[in-house]
């Protein structure tokens, strides 16, 4: 039986016939599905029918989507709007699907950017982008809007778009109600708090318990070994808890492993089926191929399957070591029902194109069961393996961690082969947050009684390393929040400077670091108290203490900067003199290991620290430091030093030594000229201000107390504490406004380059801000300086796609890739001066203390011009080291910034250049992929 199904307690009907009695929509509503509802979904559908928002965290595939369902119910039940929101793409299309399943198509609209389907439908899913850019422009679909659903809204914390997010929860009309959808999270609470005060009252729900149990495994062999001690009451019933006992026969696999690689012969031979093992203390540990494991899932019962691999080289190789054994999971009915959809869904694939997107093979892999999953592939066949594993014809997906965080796509079974992944810059471990994410995926509601997590055995592995990772359920959520170019015209034109600024503090960014200036604040009111009462320690009943004290502390510290003046000026001194000398000076090394006489074979002039190479009396050629010099040096006399001299040559160093030795026998020192008494002039007057400062102390009347020195212990303790607190204020400042204070460099910058006007605090949105408005790529700057400089204007279509390319396109790896192939002519120049412009940016950004804006990316304009121009996809994807799915969705993104350019080009012609741009990109798997993702 699953666990959603499972029989209620009397206590729970009773509870749930209560809020269904109160609450008749939400009564209505659970008439729709033949199962009933769980606790958390019926207590955040009864606050949302109560009029409150609210906040649902729970785990992946615990059923938190119906909340947004009942708030889409509700909308239409009352006659007003609902928005869906999504981070992808691919899910906002897959929700569309199912609410016109549910609702029909007359009443659901969607909105992704490059689809526009039914826009003033009362029920619109869209991304969160779209969604800001309407509140931006004040969009007319707004009007009526009761609900926004904001499902993953823990995107938020995502580096590159999560501001958004913040965005829309900011600027949504008081009167909509949003419904925020969230993964666990360890910080649900504060967060919940944050939408409190910024969106009015919100309850927060947090459900930890997934509604089918996960049980862990790892696979060491071809066996499937439970992960947790069998004794473990949580673990055995699939609910794991932190702390949870390691299986023991784990970790004897662990020690035997350890043992194993301490042999010196650590060579790792392999079987006759090409599986690597470990060999150690006379025990084999094999780590199973790809398409063992599949059998091994298969023998168990344990398909459908998600392998995460994370390499989309890793993922297809996968499919292909199946297909070389021969693996056929699917029935012939089964083959045939995914040949038929399959020829179905790509029907419109044109036929010149399949074969370099390797359709034959991929029609081979699904007709097995088996496919690929990853974003370098085509969207279309993206969406063909989602839909044939949903209705469970494919058995086994390999995929990058990319998929468990988009689609709705569950399993019975996540393996993962390895606890570590490549983040663009290195191979780091899986966080607890990661590994949540990914095992979330196991268990399908209403298919299966429970989930599994296999993790694949790899040498070294440390079993409890792995239980913390499976035990620990939340990641906090941290907000990524900061005010770009293009928000901040926006909002300057929407609200003005100071309302702008009053909004972006309402931020979860500026909320968060408040929340830690509390705790600071409370340290500092705690000094304050201490240093108050240190005070009245020190009082004296000769005269006023602290006054005497603080005379102390200036000599004291004067004495202390005096004398770190002085060696500063000896140093400067010292390195003066060593910038003197000349190939062939002796001297007298006054300290260190090769204190006495040398003779100077290379200067090593450095106007920081200078390293002379010298030649000492002991015939030994060695590189000298500062720390060999505590006073300067002068040229004591000279040596001819030939030139071919080598120091490495124990013969000429001997020669050398020799003559060092006869030259400085009855050698006179020569004392060294240095610059003057500047220093000797400054130092005077410190030790005439010592002087006054004495003579002070002595006439102060508590100078004479017999309890000075008890009086002057609580004065030190007050200092050292002034001084503590005056550290924790400064950092209370740091993080007071933060967010309004960057936002006020975004504004300076904007003002430097004309796009923001008026006296500060009244500033006007310029004609050339406008512009700006209408640019909502990462680069909006650059493009909107582009555009002021008219550098696009005389361009043709297919040359303006080349040059929008390097605002969109970022390569994989920047330091593998070869110098890219640009078109030639005029192009080559503008995108030359497009570099310059970013480089004055840059410049700009450095000198106010901001960092948006990165190099244009010359990669992608070759493939981008020749599609534009109408060559072949085999053609241009022979051009370019890139998958084919990676090429569409850059291409989407070309597509997104020229009709931007198109807006903010206003009537000029090059809004009809940018518009033909969009018609010329749109054709072929682009314009395919755009209908069908």
């Amino acid at each position: 039986m699953d666990a959603s199904s499972a029989p209620q307690s009397p206590a729970e009907r009773y509870a749930e016939f209560q809020r269904t009695k109160s609450h008749p929509v939400l009564k209505d509503f659970t008439a729709l599905y033949d199962f009933p509802l769980d606790t958390f979904q019926l207590e955040a559908c009864a606050e949302i029918e109560d009029g409150k928002g609210v906040l649902v965290a729970a785990p992946t595939g615990s059923g938190k989507t119906i909340v947004g369902e009942f708030a889409i119910h509700l909308a239409l039940a009352t006659g007003r709007k609902a928005f869906y929101t999504t981070p992808i793409k691919a899910l906002s299309n897959q929700k569309y699907h199912d609410l016109v399943r549910r609702y029909g198509p007359d009443q659901v609209g969607l909105l992704t950017g490059d689809n526009v389907v039914n826009g003033e439908a009362p029920v619109v899913v869209m991304t969160t982008e779209v969604l800001r850019n309407m509140l931006y422009a004040g969009s007319s679909t707004l009007l009526g809007l009761g609900f926004v659903v904001m499902d993953e809204v823990h995107y938020l914390a995502d580096r590159s778009r999560g501001a958004v997010w913040e965005e829309v929860i900011i600027h949504l009309p008081e009167s909509v109600a949003v419904v925020s959808l969230s993964a666990t999270v360890s910080n649900a609470e504060e967060f919940g708090e944050w939408l409190t005060t910024v969106r009015g009252e919100t309850t927060t729900i947090i459900e930890e318990r997934r509604p089918v149990p996960l049980y862990q495994h790892v696979m060491v062999g071809r066996r499937i070994t439970d992960l947790f001690a069998s004794s473990d009451v949580d673990a055995a019933a699939g609910f794991v808890t932190e702390g949870a006992p390691v299986n023991g026969e784990l970790m004897k696999i662990a020690r035997d492993d350890w043992a194993s690689s301490r042999i010196k012969d650590r060579r790792s031979p392999r079987d006759k089926r090409g599986g690597r093992r470990n060999v150690g203390n006379g025990r084999r540990v094999w780590i199973p191929s790809r398409t063992e494991v599949i059998t091994a899932l298969e023998r168990d019962g344990l398909l459908p399957a998600i392998v995460f691999v994370f390499s989309r080289v890793g993922c297809d190789a996968a499919v292909a070591q199946c297909l070389a054994a021969n693996i056929r999971l699917t029935t012939p009915a089964e083959r045939d029902t995914i040949y038929d959809y399959v020829e179905e869904a790509c029907a419109d694939l044109p036929a010149e194109d399949r074969h370099v997107l390797g359709y034959h093979d991929f029609l081979d892999g699904l007709t097995r069961g088996v496919a690929a999953h990853h974003a370098g592939m085509l969207p279309a066949f993206k969406q063909v393996v989602e839909e044939l594993f949903v209705r469970g014809l494919i058995k086994a997906v390999f995929a990058t961690e990319t998929l468990a965080l988009g689609i709705n796509m569950p399993a019975r079974t996540v393996v993962i082969e390895k606890l570590t992944k490549w983040n663009g810059e290195t191979h780091a471990d899986l966080s607890p947050g990661e590994y949540t994410q990914l095992v979330g995926r196991a268990g399908r509601r209403g298919l299966d009684v429970e989930g599994h997590g296999v993790v694949l055995w790899q040498p070294g592995m440390n079993p409890r390393e792995l239980a913390g990772l499976a035990s620990t359920r939340t990641y906090p959520l941290r907000s990524s929040f900061r005010p770009s170019y293009n928000m901040a015209v926006n909002l300057v034109h929407q609200f003005g400077r100071p309302r702008s600024r009053e909004l972006l503090e309402q931020s979860f960014a500026q909320f968060q670091a408040d929340k830690a200036v509390v705790g600071l604040a409370r340290q500092v009111r705690k000094a304050e108290d201490a240093l108050e009462g240190y005070k009245e320690a020190a009082t004296c009943d000769k005269g006023d203490f602290m006054e005497y004290a603080a005379l102390r502390r200036r000599i004291s510290d004067v004495e202390k900067n005096a004398s770190r003046e002085r060696r500063a000026d000896r140093r400067e001194e010292i390195v003066e003199s060593l910038g003197r000398l000349r190939p062939g000076d002796v001297i007298d090394v006054p300290t260190g290991k090769f204190a006495g006489y040398a003779v100077v074979i290379d200067p090593g002039h450095d106007p920081e620290t200078p390293r002379p190479y010298v030649v000492t009396l002991d015939r030994q050629a060695r590189r000298l430091a500062l720390v060999d010099f505590n006073q300067p040096v002068a040229a004591q006399t000279r040596l001819r030093v030939p030139k071919s001299f080598n120091g490495r040559n124990p013969q000429m160093r001997r020669d050398l030594a020799a003559h060092l030795r006869e030259r400085t026998r009855d050698l006179r020192p020569v004392p060294y000229e240095g610059r003057g008494g500047r220093g000797g002039q400054r130092l005077s007057a410190v030790d005439a201000e010592i002087a006054e400062l004495r003579r002070r102390l002595k006439a102060h009347p508590c100078h004479g107390c017999p309890d000075r020195e008890d009086h002057a212990r609580w004065a030190e303790r007050y200092f050292r504490l002034e001084r503590d607190t005056a550290t924790l204020k400064r950092r209370v400042e740091s993080r007071t406004n933060t967010v309004a204070r960057q936002f006020d460099r975004v504004c300076e910058v904007l003002t430097a380059l004309g796009y923001l006007a008026g006296d500060r605090g009244d500033e006007k949105v310029t004609d050339q801000g406008r512009h700006l408005m209408r640019l909502y790529s990462e680069m909006d700057l650059v493009a909107a300086e582009a555009l002021r400089a008219g550098l696009w204007d005389d361009l043709t279509p297919s040359e303006l796609a080349a040059a929008l390319s390097t605002l969109v396109f970022e390569a994989r790896r920047a330091d593998d890739a070869s110098p890219p192939r640009v078109p030639g002519g005029r192009i080559r120049d503008v995108i030359g001066e497009m570099v310059r412009i970013w480089a004055d940016l840059d410049a700009l950004e450095r000198e106010h203390r901001l960092d948006f804006l990165r190099q244009p990316d010359l990669g992608f304009a070759w493939a981008a011009y020749r599609w534009a121009e109408g060559d072949e996809l085999d053609d241009v994807l022979g051009m370019v080291e890139l998958a084919a799915g990676d090429f569409v969705r850059w291409m989407k993104q070309l597509v997104d910034l020229a009709g931007q350019v198109a807006d903010a080009a206003g009537d000029a012609p090059l809004r009809k250049t940018a518009r033909d741009v969009v018609d010329r990109l749109k054709r072929g798997v682009v314009a395919y992929s755009s209908v069908v993702e």
